[in-house]
């Protein structure tokens, strides 16, 4: 079956037809995995009404849904040898984290909404990890769509309707996890410079399955520091319904990561930019129509400020991506 496939033509299927597998793949699996993000979070047990923060045992579940279907596609494939380990071990400790700190700060009280928002303004820590580091200069639009994603999310949060509050321990796990977003950013960069100083290119799942391979043993050491294995595995046999939700949270980030490699391999690395990030405001609508968050006037203006923000780079990296070709 696969030698089939590997050695039919480009043209077996039309882009539209392959943009149609990617982003419907993409959106399906990650709606659905935010939508159970947050009935994770939002989970409160029928028996003493407590609620699960076990972040760090979530994530090594997720890695390990990941690892699973990474070494299964490697292995179809074909794995890559020789491959250095070393970045990939501290990228993937640096992502880990990240993704931990964005479910610390749902855990702690932040909102769905607010959250994504917040996680939408990635350029902001990288903008400003190059300013101080590689004395970068940016454009007054560039600035002005990090303030208005920035702005936006802020305005969001303060719009909330009453009874519900974002704490501020929330707020300090979300800034922390963007600010590993541009440290995961710099290290991927190194990482893709180390493989290709010793001529060694790896393929798509290689990639998923190293990166969540160190995932997974750093969110495994460090819930066992914390004694999150043995309180997470008592709340879920406790609450069997919410370990369902879990389950197949960790299965749809793996099949929407499947989804993710395959439209890096068909198109260009704009199209999944412009797939994730109108995913994201999806994800958010999505999360206020269906969640029961009461959003006020000045809410909905905060979102509309936001996502004017996320679409005005994503079309200014478009138009980037024209001229370049056209050089």
């Amino acid at each position: 079956m696969t030698s089939t496939t590997a050695t039919a033509p480009k043209q077996a299927l039309p882009d539209a037809v392959k943009l149609l597998i990617g982003a419907g793949g993409i959106y399906g699996a990650f709606l659905y995995y935010g939508s159970l993000q947050e009935d994770v979070f939002r989970y409160a047990s029928p028996q003493d009404g407590t609620a699960f923060k076990q972040a760090w045992f979530l994530q090594v579940l997720e890695a390990l849904a990941n690892v699973i279907i990474g070494f299964a596609g490697m292995q179809l494939m074909g794995p890559t040898p020789n491959i250095p380990l070393t970045m990939f071990g501290i990228s993937g400790a640096s992502q880990v984290t990240a993704k931990a700190c964005t479910s610390l700060a749902l855990a702690n009280g932040l909102s769905f909404p607010v959250a994504t928002l917040a996680k939408s303004g990635k350029m902001a820590p990288v903008m400003a990890g190059s300013l101080l580091l590689g004395g970068a200069k940016y454009s007054v639009r560039e600035y002005l769509q990090v303030a208005a994603i920035i702005g936006g999310t802020a305005i969001v949060s303060m719009g909330k309707k009453k009874g519900g509050s974002n704490s501020l321990l929330g707020v300090v796990y979300i800034i922390l996890s963007l600010a590993l977003d541009g440290v995961t950013a710099g290290f991927q960069k190194r990482l893709k410079a180390s493989t290709a100083k010793v001529g060694v290119k790896p393929k798509p799942y290689d990639f998923m399955f190293w990166t969540n391979l160190f995932m997974c043993l750093t969110a495994a050491v460090v819930a066992l520091g914390l004694g999150e294995f043995t309180s997470g595995l008592a709340f879920c046999t406790a609450n069997p319904e919410i370990l369902s939700k879990i389950v197949k949270f960790s299965l749809c980030s793996a099949v929407g990561q499947s989804f993710i490699f395959y439209t890096i391999a068909n198109f260009d690395p704009l199209v999944l930019s412009t797939v994730t990030t109108t995913r994201k405001i999806f994800s958010v609508l999505l999360s206020i129509f269906l969640k029961g968050h009461s959003l006020s006037a000045t809410g909905w203006s905060g979102i509309a400020l936001a996502c004017g923000g996320i679409m005005s780079e994503m079309q200014s990296k478009s138009s980037g991506k024209k001229k370049d070709h056209a050089h």
